[in-house]
């Protein structure tokens, strides 16, 4: 049977070379797959190409020529809206000179002499495919409204210039403009993509006839391949003031990433850096700026490597659950309440890993669901083990965090949970931040009503940190107001501090909740506390977080006390 692309009317190709041996190399290598056609000079090759424009499938163009150079060849093609369809691959033994055409819009290059036919075969196949539309992108395809290049073909520009100019030191530069989606917003797509625009011109001018490239990646997110810069913040400042022309009315904020050029490092891996110094600047109004370095090297190999040991750490239960006290400070003396479930991850190479390494990771990552759902069951098993050894049954606060929100089987696990281990609901405490109440108001609300209509008590966690409003506060449904520490932390030596205190006790008091106060670690701070009239308190005056057998030691305690008084 014959194959269907035996069928398939030849592809045309013109040979451009004023050396008749290059053209019988390159003809003899490519006449069994293709039709060919030649020129010797400049000005023949463009008769040809004008004369055969909708039959052309590539030219092969010699740079060194008489009479009309390979350079002016190009810069007249990719001129003309429709003779820069076609795809040229240039042929040059001067790698500066390749560069050069790459940098006019030559689709690729091939290197004299032509002493790999294989290869050459293969550049030519594949080009011809990238034009005639069989992938998906264009070899030389532009971003229609920036004017620079595409992502993909930014990408595999990238590499040859990696590949074949290792001289050439080139540092990664990620940039995008902060809340752009704002921008659009409140001014019109139009405006936007003006923004965008003169974003693009400005990045076009900087790099000018220097061997940099550039591309809009997607939206309002720009890399740019350009040697080393010895002042990054010269060239924010620079596309800065170019952007800030557009609109006095309007704030443009642009954020950069850079990633220094490093020897040997490939480009993809540098702009993935690159971004990640630009992701850091997220946010941050006051930095806008941040440049990739050995600290941030090891803190993203340290992140990758928790992410990647995450589910390990749980099935060899690395993850351990501390639990710290939670004590009302009215009764005297003060009266074990509570207690709070804190992870720890005890890694079998790293060590104790603090959580403030992997928490927040966690949650930029979408993955702290695992390590909630892991803290859940446990805490859930070790309330039933106290109840069932010591017969009191000791309520325990976990945490919910936003990923948690929207999870459509979160009621069923924790009713799942507290009925497979014996428990009323109110043993199992959820706390929920301050700024997860603000950030998803309507639907946080919805689910904390349902939860409650089941039995669960909320806890408000980090109260003060956020921005509620005090009318948004007295419509979120609430059991306990949990002070963020910073409140506690000053209350010995500012009376401001103390005064402000005070008016979250009055808050609660409006609201009929109690109010917990965290990181109390001195004797004046639980006096004060206790005299202003807060009712629970935790922190390292009492207790550290424990493991849970040195936690028993506590509630063995709080029994022995019972009884005494009792007696």
């Amino acid at each position: 049977m014959i194959k269907s692309k035996q069928l398939r009317k030849p592809q045309l190709v013109l040979v451009v070379d004023d050396q008749e041996i290059n053209r019988d190399v390159l003809g003899m290598i490519l006449e069994d797959d293709y039709d060919i056609i030649y020129a010797e000079n400049g000005r023949e090759a463009l008769e040809k190409i004008d004369q055969y424009k909708d039959k052309l499938s590539i030219v092969l163009l010699d740079l060194m020529m008489p009479e009309m150079d390979g350079f002016e060849v190009l810069s007249r093609v990719r001129a003309d809206e429709y003779l820069k369809r076609i795809p040229m691959i240039v042929l040059t033994a001067d790698r500066s000179a390749e560069l050069r055409a790459l940098q006019m819009g030559a689709a690729d290059f091939i290197t004299k002499p032509f002493d790999m036919h294989e290869v050459i075969l293969a550049r030519v196949s594949r080009i011809i495919e990238l034009s005639e539309g069989r992938q998906l992108i264009s070899a030389a395809e532009h971003d229609a409204l920036s004017g620079l290049y595409s992502k993909n073909f930014f990408f595999e520009y990238a590499n040859r210039i990696h590949q074949f100019h290792p001289e050439l030191k080139m540092d990664a530069i990620a940039m995008d403009i902060e809340q752009f989606h704002s921008i659009n917003a409140l001014n019109g797509r139009e405006f936007g993509d003006r923004v965008l625009r003169r974003l693009g011109d400005a990045i076009r001018d900087f790099l000018g006839g220097s061997p940099g490239i550039a591309s809009r990646i997607e939206a309002d997110r720009f890399d740019i391949f350009c040697k080393h810069q010895d002042d990054c913040q010269a060239l924010l400042d620079r596309l800065q003031d170019q952007v800030n022309t557009i609109s006095r009315n309007a704030v443009i904020r642009l954020r950069m990433g850079v990633m220094p050029w490093r020897e040997g490092v490939e480009p993809v891996l540098l702009f993935d850096r690159a971004h990640t110094a630009c992701n850091m600047a997220r946010g941050d109004y006051k930095t806008h700026l941040v440049v990739y370095d050995e600290e941030m090297r090891t803190r993203e190999t340290l992140n990758q490597r928790l992410l990647n040991d995450l589910r390990r750490a749980v099935e060899e239960r690395e993850l351990m659950v501390f639990y710290q006290p939670k004590y009302n400070i009215q009764y005297d003396p003060p009266k074990l309440s509570s207690a709070e479930a804190l992870i720890r991850w005890k890694h079998p190479e790293l060590g104790m890993v603090s959580p403030g390494s992997f928490i927040p990771l966690f949650e930029n990552n979408g993955q702290i669901s695992v390590v909630d759902n892991y803290v859940w069951d446990e805490a859930a098993r070790q309330i039933a083990a106290w109840r069932d050894k010591y017969g009191v049954t000791l309520p325990v606060s976990v945490n919910v965090s936003r990923v948690d929100v929207f999870d459509p089987t979160l009621e069923d696990k924790l009713r799942a949970l507290v009925d497979r281990n014996g428990l009323d609901r109110g043993a199992l405490k959820l706390e929920v931040t301050e700024s997860a109440y603000t950030e998803n108001a309507g639907q946080m609300i919805s689910l904390i009503e349902r939860l409650r209509g089941m039995g669960f008590e909320i806890e408000m966690d980090d109260f003060g940190s956020g921005y509620s409003s005090l009318n948004m506060l007295s419509s979120m449904p609430i059991d306990v107001l949990k002070m963020d520490m910073a409140f506690v932390r000053n209350i010995e030596h500012s009376e401001k501090d103390f005064r402000l205190v005070e008016l979250v006790l009055d808050i609660a008091g409006y609201l009929k909740v109690p109010v917990v106060a965290e990181g109390v670690e001195t004797e004046r701070q639980y006096q004060m506390l206790r005299d202003a009239g807060c009712e629970l308190v935790q922190g390292y005056y009492f207790s550290r977080p424990l493991p849970p057998e040195e936690f028993e030691a506590l509630i063995i305690r709080e029994i022995e006390t019972e009884r005494k008084h009792d007696a």
